[in-house]
């Protein structure tokens, strides 16, 4: 941990940055309200795809760790994100990162009115389904091995865990980039920034929050770098430039400080963390 000691500092409660303006924009009653929390990666994913597709929506930052009332009416465990639907009388309400972010962009593809929006889909069309399945393959490798591989690298305390860590998280993106290129074989290029010329996918805006971690996060607490390779790091500086993306990020200290309770394995930091220390399934 290069001799770094835990300051005790506390996760943030308002973002920072560009998320911070891109909130600020979004401070009005929509049908739509994103409750979320700054620091969180999978809140990250479900607003990337607001934004990505184009929606009136409005956000509001909540202390998951403090779970309000507000929060547990949406989402039974009190976990973030929590989507409610206020145009239905009494609001409706949905939870889970991707159940949300699947929720929104069938949403967009029913409303006839948003066809611009719809041509800017995280899939390939329907006409396509082994390119959706693929995408769908990748997203699944995302929260299978490198969401969980994240965390236990983060959170690992001894030396030898810590290399055990580094490897996994390796070994998870190298399986990613394994699926990429299958992908890019059979024909499938017109989806996903691992391509110059693709659009942003599903898998894409799955994994971003957890790749612009590792820049962050894991460079400080465990001098991390990302794999080389020219392709790969290309479509680094793709996915994190891409602006759905880049208008949902705080700043780099926001993530630092938020984080320091993961990278010294607080008890209780979460639930993700009391799972990955358990060695059970994440919430």
């Amino acid at each position: 941990m290069s001799g770094k000691q835990d300051s005790g500092r506390s996760y943030h409660l308002q973002c920072t940055g560009e998320a911070l303006k891109t909130a600020n924009a979004h401070s009005s009653p929509e049908n739509i309200t994103l409750f979320g929390s700054c620091f969180c990666p999978f809140v990250q994913r479900v607003w990337v795809t607001l934004e990505h597709l184009g929606f009136d929506y409005k956000v509001h930052e909540v202390d998951p760790y403090e779970k309000p009332a507000e929060l547990l009416e949406l989402s039974p465990k009190g976990l973030v994100p929590a989507l409610r639907l206020d145009g239905f009388n009494p609001p409706r309400a949905l939870n889970e990162s991707a159940v949300i972010m699947d929720f929104l962009l069938d949403l967009a593809a029913s409303n006839t009115k948003r066809s611009s929006h719809t041509t800017e889909s995280l899939f390939p069309p329907l006409s396509d389904p082994y390119a959706r399945a693929l995408i769908r393959l990748q997203a699944d490798t995302v929260n299978r091995s490198l969401v969980p591989a994240f965390y236990r690298y983060l959170q690992a305390q001894d030396e030898e865990k810590q290399i055990e860590g580094a490897k996994g998280f390796v070994d998870a993106i190298d399986s990613l980039v394994k699926l990429f290129e299958r992908a890019e074989r059979d024909g499938c290029t017109s989806y996903g920034l691992w391509h110059e010329r693709g659009s942003l996918s599903y898998a894409d805006v799955m994994a971003a929050p957890w790749i612009l971690r590792a820049t962050n996060v894991l460079t400080h607490y465990r001098d991390f770098v990302l794999p080389e390779g020219e392709r790969f790091r290309g479509y680094v500086d793709r996915l994190l430039s891409h602006p759905a993306f880049k208008r949902t990020c705080s700043t780099e200290q926001l993530y630092l400080d938020s984080y320091e309770r993961y990278a010294f394995n607080r008890p209780n930091t979460s639930q993700v963390a009391n799972a990955i220390n358990s060695g059970t399934a994440l919430p």
